[in-house]
């Protein structure tokens, strides 16, 4: 578990140390052996992937897990793949993020008053983490909230990322009811607590299928910045 009255630095020191899923652990450092051809000049990440953004962020942005080949080669969430293309475009629509395109580490990206995290911070197979390897994640979940003092809002992508925020608050104690996902759904979750907003998570089964469209995604993010004020 995570120690209590972390700094953010010593917090991503110990997620991107992390060994506790073996099948997650050799998945992600295997990928990160073999590689992909496109990439094979790269020297992957091949570890577990902090979150990135505004440490004093009102907005938490959860979603699945690094992409084998996107937040695995580059270390950074959502950076490298085109699921990130499509996220940062539309940040940066909004005025969350400081630039449409998201490549590697030190490309410049800046997010303003946002955090984006995950449910499961390794590559998973097929992007499938399993329900323990996720519970294993949960408690950095956790204690990055109790590092965002000023949250007041949740943006989940899909429905994994959904499930677990309302799991992370349930395991504090928080009296919340069983929500539905829906894409564009809006919960407050009770008093004390950030309200939640949901969406299809950008990657490529929804965005080139026209099941997440750039219209339906920016309109999550003009709804997060109107809720915000």
């Amino acid at each position: 578990m995570p120690e209590e009255n972390h700094s953010w630095e010593a917090l991503s020191r110990e997620i991107t140390a992390c060994r506790k899923c073996p099948r997650l652990v050799a998945w992600r450092e295997e990928v990160a052996r073999v590689k992909r051809r496109a990439y094979r000049d790269w020297e992957y990440w091949g570890k577990p992937v902090p979150a990135f953004g505004d440490p004093e962020a009102r907005l938490l942005v959860v979603g699945l897990a690094p992409g084998a080949h996107g937040s695995n080669r580059t270390g950074r969430m959502f950076t490298g793949d085109a699921s990130g293309d499509f996220l940062f475009a539309s940040m940066h629509r909004s005025g969350f993020a400081s630039q449409p395109a998201a490549l590697n580490r030190e490309d410049g990206l800046t997010l303003q008053d946002v955090l984006i995290t995950a449910a499961c911070r390794c590559a998973p197979p097929d992007n499938k983490p399993t329900p323990q390897e996720m519970e294993n994640c949960r408690p950095y979940l956790l204690a990055e909230l109790d590092l965002l003092p000023g949250i007041q809002g949740i943006i989940a992508l899909g429905s994994i990322g959904f499930q677990t925020v309302l799991q992370s608050y349930r395991q504090r104690g928080a009296a919340i009811p069983a929500l539905k996902f829906s894409h564009g759904a809006f919960y407050p979750l009770g008093d004390g607590l950030p309200w939640l907003l949901a969406s299809y998570h950008p990657s490529q089964q929804n965005t080139q299928t026209g099941r997440l469209t750039v219209a339906m995604f920016d309109a999550i993010w003009r709804r997060a910045r109107e809720l915000l004020g």
